[in-house]
């Protein structure tokens, strides 16, 4: 029975992808930050592991317990939200430790395993890592710098037989858009020089949530590519995964920025 582990299984894609990859006869190991949710994942059936991903005493001790890993799935992450100047460099490296640093030391601390069983590592990038977008800059910076580490673990572990899959999401049906809006309101306050944006900074925060795709649809696409016998370098599924990046590509700089400060506000001086 191939075996996977999947961070970050609280809720949303992670848990969808437990879910899909234990119906497909996966031994699955699931883990979570939170002890509740751990308990949760374990009477669903999953072999639960608490884990904080940004924990190096955690990391070294869960790498001590495995001998093969077919499967990892660094999707642990969420979504800073709000004017980058308001949230400053601590936002951006709280943001960066989870989304970008945590798969470097989960994919090292687990190296091993995955080189004994010639595995894959699985990271979950952001079509928002393509398409940058106001309001989102440290979100959308860390899902950028997924994609370039992605590129560089590829070749890099190429030579000991462990593939690299990036997945670039478009609009899921999770909860990403419900916690990026209780990010954004702890940043939107009186003091910040855009707050008389802050319609525009709860719009971004919701724009995850644009006719979404349901996670178990975008599970199974990740399963479907995971079980190939050679899986893409790059999957891109949800609504909107393959559009914008294609806008980001073909629209001239000047109108996508002109649109986008259009549709967020940023059209009237301050």
């Amino acid at each position: 029975m191939p075996n996977v582990l999947i961070t970050g299984c609280s809720s949303g894609i992670g848990r969808a992808l437990a879910d899909a990859f234990k119906s497909a006869g996966y031994e699955v190991w699931a883990s979570a930050r939170r002890p509740e949710d751990v308990a949760h994942l374990s009477a669903a059936g999953f072999n639960a592991v608490k884990l904080d991903v940004n924990d190096s005493a955690a990391l070294q001790h869960l790498a001590e317990q495995w001998g093969e890993l077919d499967v990892l799935i660094n999707n642990a992450g969420y979504g800073a939200m709000g004017p980058l100047l308001d949230g400053g460099t601590e936002a951006m490296q709280r943001q960066f430790e989870t989304n970008v640093f945590s798969i470097v030391g989960v994919t090292q601390a687990l190296f091993p395993a995955l080189r004994r069983s010639k595995g894959l590592v699985v990271n979950i990038g952001s079509v928002s890592g393509v398409l940058v977008t106001p309001f989102a800059g440290a979100y959308c910076a860390s899902k950028a710098a997924v994609h370039a580490l992605s590129d560089a673990l590829r070749m890099e572990l190429a030579p000991f037989g462990v593939r690299v899959m990036e997945v670039q999401p478009g609009a899921i049906d999770t909860s990403f858009a419900k916690n990026a809006g209780a990010q954004a309101e702890l940043l939107i306050n009186e003091q910040s020089p855009w707050w008389p944006l802050r319609d525009g900074i709860r719009a971004r925060s919701q724009a995850s949530q644009d006719k979404p795709t349901p996670a178990s649809v975008f599970a199974a696409d990740v399963l479907k590519a995971v079980q190939q016998s050679r899986p893409p370098r790059l999957l891109r599924s949800g609504n909107g995964s393959r559009a914008l990046p294609l806008i980001a590509t073909l629209l001239p700089k000047a109108l996508l920025e002109r649109v986008l400060k259009n549709r967020f506000g940023l059209s009237r001086n301050l």
